[in-house]
Formats: C-alpha cells, sequence, structure tokens
C-alpha cells in the first residue's frame, strides 16, 4: 500500500519545531493583551458569499485561490483565506460593536491555494488584530505601535515600515479616472493581468510586481493629489505621531493592498531576508466593510501577519530557543511503581516535568534513555532502594555524585538541587 502524504504547501509542525511557535505566540498573546486587545476564535469555514462580498471578486485571492466547496446542504462553503471578514461578520452578527467600540486578536490557520514557495503555503497560520469604532489617526497610531512592539519583543530587527493612504471612496473615484486615462494610453505596454484590471480594478495594477509595469508607473498620477483635505490631515497627523514615536517609516504611494475593502490608511512592514516574500506584516483601514455587510456604519483598522515567515525571521536573528528541560526521569526496577509515581505525580503539582520510563529494560539503557532527553535528574528505585525506603537522585548533567534520599524527603530534595541548577544558570525553568 502506498504512504499517503501530506497535502501540498500544507505542512506538519514536529515537536522539534514547537518551542519557537510556542515562543513567538506567547508575544503575540502577550503584547496584545497588554494593549487591551481581546481574543475573538470564528470558524474555519464561513459561507463563500462573505468573502466575495467583502474581499472583492477581482481580487486573486477570490478569483484563485479559494478552497471553496458545496456541502450536502448544497450551501457554497469556503475555507477562510483571511480573518478580518470573518472577525466583523462575528461582531455584526452578535452585536458587539452595537454602540461601543472593541479591540480584538485573532490566531489560527487560513486557507490559500497559492503556489508553494518559501514562507507562503496553501494551509498558513495568522496572527492579526482588529480596532473598530474609531475614525481617528489616534487607533492608527496605536495598531502601529502594536507591531512595532512585537518586533522588540521577539528581538526582530531591519523591518522596513512602509505606508501610504487611499482616501475616501469619492477621492478613489477621482483618481481611479485619472489612472485609468493615464494607463490606457499606455496598454500595449502592460502586461495581461493589467490589461484585464485596468477597467475592472485598476488601483491594482499599483501592487503589480512586474519591473516593465512597474517602470510604466513612475510616471502616473499619485493618489495623495486627490486627497480630500481632512484626509491628508488624517494621515499626516498619523505621521507626526509615528515620528512622535520614535518609527521610522517611509511613505510608498504604490502601496495599496490586495484587498478590495481597503480605505485610508495602509502599511506594511517588509524585509529583504525571506526571499520574493518581503511583507511580513500588512494592514490598513476598511471603514465602510461594516456598513456593507450589513451593520451599522462603523470604523475599523487591524493588519495580519503570517506566522511562518514571523518565526523564520526569529530563527534567522535569534538565539536558539529553549525548550523546557525534562527536570527528572523516574526509573523503577521494582515489582511495584506506586511509590515512584506518586513521587512524579507530586514533583508534577510543583510545576516539574516528568517522565516515567515505561516498557521495561536494563537501567543502563534506561538511563541512556534518560540522558538522550535531555533530563535533569534520573530518580532510581531498585530493589535495594525499595528495601531501604530511599530513591537513588542522580544529576545527569554534571558530574555531581548520586544520592540516596529517603522517600519522604526526595521531593524537596529534588526542588532544592533544580534550584542549584537554576542559580548556577545550567538550566531554565519556566514560571
Amino acid at each position: 500500500m502506498k504512504n499517503i502524504q501530506s497535502v501540498r504547501g500544507m505542512n506538519d509542525l514536529l515537536p522539534d519545531q514547537i518551542a519557537v511557535w510556542h515562543r513567538v505566540e506567547a508575544v503575540l498573546r502577550a503584547v496584545s493583551e497588554r494593549y487591551g486587545y481581546q481574543e475573538i476564535r470564528t470558524p474555519m469555514v464561513e459561507k463563500t458569499a462573505l468573502f466575495t462580498q467583502s474581499i472583492g471578486d477581482q481580487t486573486d485571492i477570490v478569483e484563485k485561490e479559494m478552497y471553496t466547496f458545496v456541502d450536502a446542504g448544497e450551501e457554497s462553503l469556503t475555507l477562510r483565506p483571511e480573518s478580518t471578514a470573518s472577525t466583523v461578520r462575528a461582531c455584526i452578527q452578535h452585536g458587539l460593536i452595537h454602540n461601543r467600540q472593541i479591540r480584538l486578536w485573532y490566531m489560527g490557520p487560513m486557507f490559500r491555494r497559492e503556489r508553494p514557495q518559501r514562507g507562503r503555503y496553501r494551509q498558513f497560520h495568522q496572527f492579526g488584530i482588529e480596532a473598530l469604532g474609531w475614525p481617528g489617526p489616534d487607533i492608527d497610531g496605536e495598531i502601529i505601535r502594536v507591531g512595532e512592539r512585537i518586533w522588540k519583543e521577539l528581538g526582530i530587527q531591519g523591518l522596513v515600515l512602509e505606508i501610504n493612504a487611499l482616501g475616501s471612496e469619492r477621492s478613489r473615484a477621482a483618481y481611479r479616472q485619472a489612472l485609468t486615462g493615464f494607463l490606457t494610453e499606455r496598454k500595449d505596454y502592460l502586461d495581461e493581468v493589467s490589461r484585464r484590471r485596468l477597467h475592472t480594478n485598476p488601483l491594482r495594477i499599483l501592487d503589480n510586481k512586474n519591473p516593465g509595469v512597474q517602470e510604466i508607473l513612475k510616471d502616473a498620477p499619485v493618489l495623495q493629489d486627490f486627497m480630500e483635505t481632512d484626509e491628508q490631515e488624517h494621515f499626516e497627523s498619523l505621521c507626526s505621531s509615528l515620528e512622535q514615536s520614535g518609527i521610522s517609516y517611509r511613505i510608498n504611494p504604490r502601496l495599496v493592498r490586495g484587498l478590495d475593502y481597503y480605505s485610508g490608511t495602509v502599511f506594511e512592514w517588509i524585509t529583504d531576508q525571506l526571499g520574493a516574500q518581503s511583507a511580513v506584516c500588512a494592514g490598513g483601514r476598511y471603514d465602510k466593510l461594516i456598513a456593507n455587510r450589513g451593520g451599522k456604519d462603523t470604523p475599523g483598522i487591524g493588519f495580519a501577519m503570517g506566522l511562518e515567515r514571523l518565526i523564520e525571521l526569529v530563527m534567522l536573528q535569534s538565539e536558539k530557543v529553549e525548550t523546557q528541560p525534562i527536570h527528572a526521569y523516574m526509573i523503577d526496577l521494582t515489582d511495584r511503581s506506586d511509590i515512584t509515581t506518586r513521587i512524579a505525580e507530586t514533583l508534577r503539582d510543583r510545576g516539574l516535568n516528568v517522565i516515567e520510563h515505561c516498557g521495561g529494560g536494563k537501567l543502563k539503557n534506561q538511563l541512556r534513555k534518560a540522558d538522550q532527553l535531555g533530563a535533569v535528574l534520573a530518580l532510581i528505585r531498585g530493589q535495594d532502594e525499595a528495601e531501604s525506603g530511599v530513591v537513588q537522585l542522580k544529576p545527569l548533567r554534571d558530574n555531581k555524585p548520586h544520592s540516596n534520599v529517603p522517600v519522604e524527603e526526595v521531593v524537596g530534595q529534588c526542588v532544592k538541587t533544580l534550584m542549584y541548577y537554576i542559580e548556577q544558570e545550567k538550566i531554565h525553568i519556566k514560571n
């Protein structure tokens, strides 16, 4: 029988990879809560219309990348390709933004049928935050500061923050007309994708990575020239806030983002350390999305980051992530192991990580297994120890001699020995 492999672009996370994921996830959770954001969890499967109507039917995600199927009830469903639309749907459905403002964060798997490559997978994980109900530039600044603090907490350096403003629907309509006229005159020099978008979604052409198209766009109209006074003041206020916070940025007038619901402020943190996948985190305002989905007219802003790319950066830039050690490895060579089990459970009550050897075998082989697992101490109870009412405590991480400790004292002696190793910085125990 042929072995069944995982689906292309959907990867397993193995035990030796999980430590860095736990570290990153803990930082994301802690930073979010420090700024007053609350967790929300939405289903991985939503009605297809949620995404086609929110993201935009002319986007790459909807046109080519969604995992969509018809269920037994003949309803079109989709594995979520992103989570802003789902979060907005949940807020409207459960009345979370009825006469109130709310800060939310989420984390979980998303699905897009893209061509798998470094930093881009068909099942990937996203962390994101959303702030709903605030129209001013102060919340824009806060959202960006959350991102900056995450980089600081994770020790990530070298990210570049790019920002832009897309203006209101009226401003974009005027700009769209000017941009369409400019590009129509140069239609013969555009690639097939840009020509197709010219009369459906010309702003998406600004995001085209084709060097030839980017060369044409150097002389294209700039959206900021079409923005109204209050929109320009909003963007200028954000820039001033970032400068006062010591956050470096550069204005990229071609930054539009790939989802149709964006309006106003947009931003990306990019890097040159991950090959073609330069964006680590991106987001912006979506002030009309909630109203367009049937809710009350409510402004919103947020960002999302791909955890696979973020973790790759952490691995590139950070020291080796420490895993939690096995503090004690229990070996019982007697016919009754109830005493060692009771000791193990008491040690676990103290917050220690303990493995009880299973499967029998010679003492030498059991000690080898304990050493392979990186255990700090081995607790050995053979026939001689059982008759004497003691447990042999054997350090495995240095040359200190073993000692025979009375059963009733072994838990305290284990903790004392481990505290010694902590003070000597030979091991680390997380709280």
